[in-house]
């Protein structure tokens, strides 16, 4: 199977060309998907606990229950 191609623009003439591009551009994009792959589901997570961290803090709230310090620092008014 061949590798994909990229898009090259020579700025001076305007002359486009789609060239294959080399194993290693093929390696270093797979790396680069793989690390933002892994920063979005930090991300989510971290939001995730974040709102999960909210909801035991609203449902204390609710009941009269005393806070954690962690709950009571995302009740920031």
């Amino acid at each position: 199977m061949p590798n994909p191609t990229k898009l090259v623009i020579n700025c001076e003439t305007g002359v486009q060309e789609d060239i294959e591009m080399t194993d290693e551009e093929v390696a270093e994009l797979q790396q680069r998907e793989q690390a933002y792959a892994l920063e979005v589901a930090e991300r989510t997570a971290q939001a995730e606990a974040l709102a999960m961290l909210k909801a035991s803090a609203k449902a204390k709230l609710i009941a009269g229950e005393p806070l954690t310090a962690e709950e009571a620092d995302t009740l920031v008014l």
